[in-house]
Order: structure tokens, then sequence, then C-alpha cells
């Protein structure tokens, strides 16, 4: 027998599978984009000044990015990790995401139907996952590739499809004959992939980078060090770069205040603070990296805090017991990151603190953190899974038992 064809040791073994620690990591980071969340949706606005202004302002849209990413890595372990799962068990696997997705859209629309100043992202999300289920099987550097390709041209496209929409009357056209609008009573394609603040092109890379991540020996020393400073590049690179073009491009800052109509072009690198929907065709707009801006430079910084953040969270706790003990009231959100989200929006309505006076802003925010973490504690000590991410499952067990017979 020829020595290539016995397998050595290494490809022998079973596949890796992430440990407990680093399985805790991915709830600890769902559970801080929680907290952003919330932060963001009714905590102190950004201007209160200080270092608790600044702590509000970086949680607003980098907590959305972080989810995206999170949910990335949650597609490549759903389909299978290192490799995706193949015959039976791999199709049971693709049905179980696509009704996943089902599941994320009709909550989406349902929580928008809630009436609250929030812009749910759960549609987008349901839609992102299939498509960016054919990636699956592709190599670690290979989604890199597509991720960042998608980074350079994704709000390119969508920056000129919402100049498309306002100069002519085709969206309106669309929109009429789109079933998913006629249901849902929005602007359906149109919005979920143009106009809306969370078109599905702009956020793809975010979920494709995310599932690069989930490909990697996270076991393997250096390994998420790695992801960690490639985050930080990121990072600068996006943050940094926004900051060089509006300052050294001649009228950069001046187009940027014209299209967003503030006088803040000046903090548009890194802040939500000149808006978050330009007026469509003022290019200058292409050189913020406000975090909700859709444009390349804050794809990439928001991408790279996610990985920073992600790797950080991972290393974090797979090597301390004592991190992940002084962390449960944040994991046990994480692990319930479904329902602690929908439940914040359903308490928002419930409560009327959609537009909250700046002054009750800090003992709102409070009050939601404290009384979502000690929910989940609570809820960690006696279940598995959070109510609706067991209606998930069962969804999910259900069609795949249907399409497939009993799964072995």
């Amino acid at each position: 027998m020829a020595p290539e064809a016995v397998p050595s040791a290494e490809a022998a073994r079973p596949p890796r599978t992430p440990s407990t620690g680093r399985l805790i990591g991915l709830d600890l980071a769902r559970g801080l984009a929680i907290l952003g969340m919330f932060a963001a949706h009714v905590g102190p606005g950004p201007s209160v000044g200080g270092p608790l202004g600044w702590v509000m302002e970086v949680a607003r849209g980098r907590s959305s990015a972080l989810f995206a990413v999170l949910a990335g890595f949650s597609l490549i372990l759903l389909t299978g990790r290192p490799e995706p799962r193949t015959g039976l068990a791999g199709r049971q696997a693709v049905v179980g995401v696509v009704v996943r997705s089902g599941v994320l859209i009709a909550l989406g629309y349902a929580l928008t139907w809630v009436d609250t100043d929030v812009d749910v992202i759960l549609a987008q999300f349901g839609v992102l996952f299939v498509l960016a289920l054919p990636l699956r099987r592709l190599r670690a550097s290979t989604l890199v590739l597509v991720a960042a390709s998608a980074a350079l041209v994704m709000p390119l496209v969508v920056f000129g499809l919402r100049a498309a929409v306002d100069g002519g009357s085709w969206a309106d056209s669309v929109i009429a004959h789109d079933p998913l609008a006629r249901v849902t009573g929005s602007d359906g394609l149109v919005e979920l992939f143009i106009t809306g603040a969370y078109p599905v092109p702009t956020w793809l890379p975010f979920v494709v980078a995310g599932m690069a991540v989930a490909k990697l020996d996270l076991g393997r020393p250096g390994v998420l060090p790695r992801v960690a400073l490639c985050g930080g590049a990121l990072a600068v690179l996006g943050y940094g770069g926004s900051w060089l073009a509006l300052h050294l491009v001649p009228g950069a800052l001046t187009g940027v205040n014209a299209a967003s109509g503030t006088t803040a072009a000046a903090s548009a690198w890194w802040s939500d603070a000149v808006g978050e929907h330009p007026v469509p065709g003022m290019p200058a707009w292409l050189l913020v990296a406000a975090p909700h801006s859709q444009t390349t430079w804050s794809v990439l910084g928001n991408a790279g805090v996610a990985l920073v953040v992600l790797a950080l969270c991972v290393m974090a706790t797979d090597r301390s017991a004592q991190l992940r003990w002084a962390a449960t009231p944040v994991i046990a959100l994480g692990s319930v990151a479904l329902t602690a989200y929908v439940g914040h929006i359903l308490a928002i309505r419930a409560l009327d603190v959609v537009e909250p006076p700046y002054s009750a802003d800090l003992p709102v925010l409070l009050l939601f953190a404290v009384a979502a973490m000690a929910a989940a504690l609570a809820w960690a000590r006696a279940f598995r899974r959070g109510p609706l991410e067991y209606l998930i499952h069962a969804a999910t067990t259900a069609a795949t038992v249907t399409r497939e017979g009993r799964p072995g």
C-alpha cells in the first residue's frame, strides 16, 4: 500500500469539537451583545457626554454586528463543524436552518407590528441564514475572501440602489407586486435589501466572517489571538480609514454634513450622531464609518470590533473557570439570547419606554439588564434552552422528522 494511502494519526482522529469553555465563550459574547442592545435601545443617549455617553455610543450598531458574526458562527455549528454534515444528517441540517430562518422572519415582522422605535433585525437574520447556507462548504480562507469582497462591493451596491429608489418609481411597482409587502404591511423585499435599517447585502459580510471563524481550529495555540489581532486591524482600518478620508479628502466634511443634514461630520468616523439615512446620491457619505451608515468603512470597523470581542470572550472562558463563574449572569443571558431580544422589545412596548426622558435612561437600562440576567439565571437552572429557543428547536425537529423520517 502506498504511504499516502495510510491515514496519518492526525487524520484518523475524530473531528475536534469546541470545548465547553469555548461554547460558553459564545454565550458570553451573545450576552454582551444583548446588553449592548439594551444600552442602544433604552440607555442614556450619547449626548450625555463623558465616559457614560461614550460607552452608550460604542454599543450602538456594534452590538448588532456582533450578533451577525455570531449568527454566522452558529450557522456552521448547525450544519457541521469543522466539516459540513453530509447525507441524511446534512439534509436535516439544511432543512433545520431553513425552518429556523422562517421562524426568525415571522418573529421579526411580528415584533415590527408591536410598533416601537426599535429597528428589528430578526427578519434580516432569517434571510441572511438562507443566503449564506450555500457557503457552508467553503474553507475558512475562501470565506474570508467572500466576506472581504462583500464588504467592498455591497455597500456601493446598496448606496446606488438607494439613489435609484429615491429617483424613480420602479420601487413602488416592485412593492405593489411583492407578496411579502402585502402580507407584512411593509415595503417587503425593497426594504429588506435596500431601504431598511439593516439592508441584507451590507450585513452579509458579518455573517460570512463569523462562518470563517467557525471553520478555524480554535483549540490550536495562537489561533484565537490571531483572530483578535485581525479584528483589531480591521477596526483600525475601518475607523481610521474613515477618519483619514474625512480629513484629507477636500470638501468631505462639508459633503457629509450636507448628506446627513447635521453638523456632526467630524465624529462620523465612529459615531451615529451623524445619522443613519443620508440623502441618496451624495458620494461623500461613503467616507463615513458611523455604525449604521452601511458603508465599507463601517462594515470593516464593526466587523473588527465583533471579532475582537468574540475572540476575547472565547479565550477568557476557555482558560479561566473564575471568569466563567464571575460572568455567569451574562453567560446565562447569552444562552437565551433570542428570548431576551424579543422580551426586551415587548418590555419596551409594555412599559412605554420608547422615548424615556434622559434623566430616567440609566435607571431604565439598569432595570432591563438586571431583570433580564436574573430571569435568565433562574430559567437556566431549570431548563436547557430558553422559551423561544425551545420553539425553534421543536419546529426544526418536527420539520426534519417530517421530511426525512425520525432522526437517527
